[in-house]
C-alpha cells in the first residue's frame, strides 16, 4: 500500500475537533485505494461517507482512476497511445522475473521492452502467463524463425508448459514483445522480436489457447541467472 493509500473516507459532524491525520486525508485530493477491495469497504461504515454519484477513487493495483456513476464504478478512459503499466523494473541475478497484476481490462493488447544478459551460457527463456499470481504451464504453442551468421532456420511446438522464447547470453539481449488479448476470457496471442549482441535474431509466432484472463507475466532462463530491466505499456483504445 502506497504513502497516499487510504482505508476509510471520513464524514465530519459539526463541532467535530479535526487532527492533523484527519487533515492529511482531507488534502489528499482523490482518495488512493490499494484495490477495489479496499476501495468498497471505505464507504458507509461508522464514521464513513456514503457512496454517491460523483465520487472519485484512484487504484494502485490498477493505477487507473475510476468514478461512481450512481450504481457501479466506471473507469476513466485511458490516454490515447501506448502507457505506462509497468514503470522500468530493473532486475539482478535473478532466477525468474516477475510481473502480477499488470493487464487489466483498461487495454486489450501489450508491448514489453526488456534487455537481459545471463550469469553463464545461453539459456533458453521461458516465458508464462500468470494470473493470481501463479502461471500457466499448458497449451503454449509456437513457430520460430532464427537467422544466425546469415543462416535461417525454423522450428515449431504445440501444447508446452511454457513459451521457449529465444535465448539470453552473456552479452546483452534486448526483447520487443507484443501480447494480444491476456486480460480476456479467449485465447492469447504473442508476437515476440528478439536480437543478441552475440549475433542471433529471432522472431517468434505463439499463442496460449486457454480461455483464460490473465494479469501478469513470467520470465524464467532455463538455467544460470538474468540481470536486466523490462518495462510494459498498454495499447491505447481511443483517438
Amino acid at each position: 500500500m502506497g504513502a497516499n493509500a487510504t482505508t476509510s473516507v471520513p464524514v465530519y459532524v459539526a463541532a467535530e475537533v479535526l487532527t492533523a491525520a484527519d487533515l492529511n486525508i482531507t488534502n489528499s485530493g482523490i482518495p488512493v485505494f490499494a484495490t477495489t477491495v479496499t476501495r468498497d469497504a471505505a464507504f458507509g461504515g461508522a464514521g464513513e461517507k456514503t457512496l454517491a454519484e460523483g465520487q472519485f477513487g484512484y487504484i494502485e493495483a490498477s493505477d487507473t482512476t475510476q468514478y461512481y456513476d450512481g450504481s457501479t464504478w466506471q473507469t476513466l478512459a485511458a490516454t490515447p497511445g501506448l502507457r505506462v503499466v509497468k514503470a522500468e523494473t530493473a532486475f539482478s541475478a535473478a532466477s525468474a522475473v516477475t510481473a502480477d497484476n499488470v493487464f487489466t481490462s483498461s487495454f486489450t493488447n501489450y508491448r514489453i521492452l526488456m534487455t537481459s544478459t545471463t550469469a553463464a551460457g545461453a539459456p533458453a527463456m521461458n516465458i508464462t502467463l500468470r494470473a493470481g499470481g501463479v502461471a500457466a504451464t499448458t497449451n503454449y504453442n509456437w513457430q520460430l524463425l532464427v537467422l544466425s551468421g546469415g543462416t535461417v532456420t525454423s522450428s515449431s511446438a504445440a501444447s508446452q508448459a511454457s513459451w521457449a522464447a529465444g535465448s539470453t547470453t552473456t552479452t546483452a539481449s534486448w526483447w520487443a514483445i507484443d501480447l494480444f488479448n491476456p486480460q480476456v476470457t479467449a485465447a492469447t496471442q504473442m508476437l515476440l522480436n528478439m536480437g543478441q549482441n552475440a549475433g542471433q535474431i529471432f522472431q517468434y509466432w505463439s499463442n496460449n489457447t486457454n480461455a483464460t484472463s490473465y494479469d501478469g507475466i513470467g520470465f524464467t532462463p532455463a538455467s544460470s541467472t538474468i540481470t536486466g530491466s523490462y518495462t510494459i505499456y498498454g495499447y491505447g483504445k481511443s483517438v
